[in-house]
């Protein structure tokens, strides 16, 4: 979603608690691997064969039985060997046995701007299911821009708390100028501390990096899981390699023939649906701090709790107050996984009296800060990456003030903040690469793309959208609440996953679950 101030459109709770917990990578001794014969040279350009056909060294990590290695990828693809290579961040957990192996299993959790590094070693080299990981060994790539692959950095973290807290719904001309210089200066630093980087951190060339890891790996096929942003990362390497394409998991998908603006009004619908979830578990309980009467009523209240926090933010107990942006942000990162609910409810319950540290601590969860106070990139590189991949949502002030009403019809609550959110890449430095497109994956083997039908973040329309397009792909639905599905508790979803990556057979068409 493009959360205030930033552009975030497939944001994962999971992603954040991941990354809160990324374990430490300190090196030592080497053990190198040449990759396999994994495809014809013909098939290679000859500038991007050495990138091809490089040797991984391997060397201990993280712990656990963790391995780093480094992989060299251009810059540009259009000018391989120039001599301006990146680096690229890589971990794997090997497979532990019994059973003939089945390759690599390379892991995105989402953004974009999640670290998948931190994803593989602090949740899913033990998270995922043990006869998974008996069979594939456990892959993660920081993308091109993000966490440990050379990041986009923008500002300091005294500045983001600044930006943070900018008036998100501005009430005339001097509070839009205000909201407007926080975005050119949040470009402008970007522009300034990571120009190297910046023209080159799409989606297109993160996917092209995974096909030389894939050929540095030794394997034949890619087989992946990708949640939330990772199904637009998976399904485009699909659609550019479809022949190389293994078994693809595609957990929460987007639809990519939206334009950023569509994005942003389904996303905001798809926010008000999970918050009236939210309401309609809440009035039926004693202490509701919304009320125990209608969803319209605690609707009402939420949104006149927002208004009061505009010009009178709560104390926190440290020296940012709880004003709207950040309350804001702290119901909408509640949103992403119904476990958060009950945090939820005593944090509202706390800020309506006064007291506003534990919504502060949620927004802080989302925006990926930590208590030194210092920020992840995750809130630098989605940005960078969203307003490469597509043309602006909006590209003046009038554009989002005639807008709010739509904005503010998909969601009463949410929707005027969200709105003026999806200016940011109006100043962004560098023009946009990409366009709203379908893709296809001709050829491609079987796919499975899951949706679940009440996704704050990626609406099940979407996962509907990019199952029909992808010529081969099949769609699992989780009729529930949260930000994807597989992994959270239904067992009908995992079943169907694991049978597929472990048979490559998918689910039935049309399979429904709770």
């Amino acid at each position: 979603m493009n959360a205030p101030h930033s552009s975030r459109p497939f944001r994962t709770l999971g992603a954040a608690l991941a990354s809160a917990a990324l374990l430490s990578s300190g090196c030592s001794a080497d053990a190198s691997a040449p990759p396999a014969a994994s495809m014809s040279k013909k098939a290679v350009p000859a500038a991007l064969r050495p990138y091809y056909e490089q040797s991984l060294s391997w060397r201990p990590c993280g712990g656990a039985d963790f391995e780093c290695a480094t992989l060299k990828a251009p810059l540009d693809y259009a000018r391989p060997g120039s001599g301006r290579d990146l680096s690229l961040a890589v971990s794997r957990k090997k497979a532990t046995g019994p059973g003939r192996s089945l390759g690599s299993l390379l892991l995105n959790p989402g953004g974009p701007g999640g670290s998948a590094v931190g994803y593989l070693q602090s949740f899913a080299a033990v998270g995922y299911p043990t006869r998974v990981r008996a069979r594939y060994d456990m892959v993660a790539m920081d993308p091109r821009g993000v966490a440990d692959s050379e990041p986009v950095t923008c500002l300091s973290n005294k500045q983001m708390d600044a930006f943070t807290q900018t008036d998100q719904t501005p009430d005339g001309r001097g509070e839009t100028d205000r909201l407007v210089a926080a975005y050119k200066k949040f470009a402008h630093g970007c522009e300034a501390r990571s120009g190297r980087i910046l023209r080159h951190v799409s989606t297109v060339e993160a996917a092209r990096d995974m096909d030389v890891l894939r050929a540095a790996l030794g394997d034949r096929k890619l087989h992946y899981v990708g949640a939330s942003y990772g199904t637009f990362l998976g399904a485009t390497y699909a659609d550019l390699y479809p022949h190389r394409v293994g078994r693809l998991v595609l957990d929460g998908a987007l639809d990519p023939t939206l334009s950023s603006r569509r994005i942003n009004r389904d996303q905001t619908a798809g926010f008000e649906t999970a918050f009236t979830a939210f309401a309609e578990d809440c009035v039926r309980r004693t202490g509701c701090p919304l009320g125990t009467g209608s969803v319209a009523a605690a609707r009402d209240r939420l949104s006149a709790f927002f208004t009061r926090l505009d010009s009178h933010p709560v104390p926190t107990g440290e020296s940012r107050a709880l004003g709207e942006p950040l309350a804001t942000m702290g119901v909408i990162s509640a949103m992403y996984d119904e476990t958060a609910w009950p945090q939820l409810r005593t944090a509202l319950r706390s800020a309506m009296r006064g007291q506003g540290a534990g919504l502060l601590s949620l927004a802080d969860l989302y925006y990926e800060r930590d208590t030194d106070g210092s920020y992840a990139n995750l809130m630098y590189a989605n940005p960078a990456v969203n307003c490469l991949d597509l043309p602006p949502a909006f590209r003046t002030p009038a554009e989002v003030k005639k807008s709010i009403p739509a904005f503010q019809k998909a969601s009463p609550v949410f929707g005027g903040a969200l709105a003026w959110a999806a200016l940011n890449c109006a100043y962004w430095p560098v023009r946009p690469t990409g366009t709203p497109h379908a893709l296809h994956a001709k050829g491609a083997a079987p796919i499975v793309v899951v949706g679940t039908t009440r996704d704050p973040a990626t609406p099940y329309p979407w996962a509907r959208a990019l199952a029909t397009q992808l010529s081969s792909a099949t769609l699992l639905t989780y009729d529930g609440d949260g930000h994807t599905a597989y992994g959270r508790g239904s067992s009908c979803i995992d079943n169907a996953i694991n049978t597929y990556l472990l048979t490559g057979r998918p689910p039935a068409p049309h399979t429904r679950c709770r």
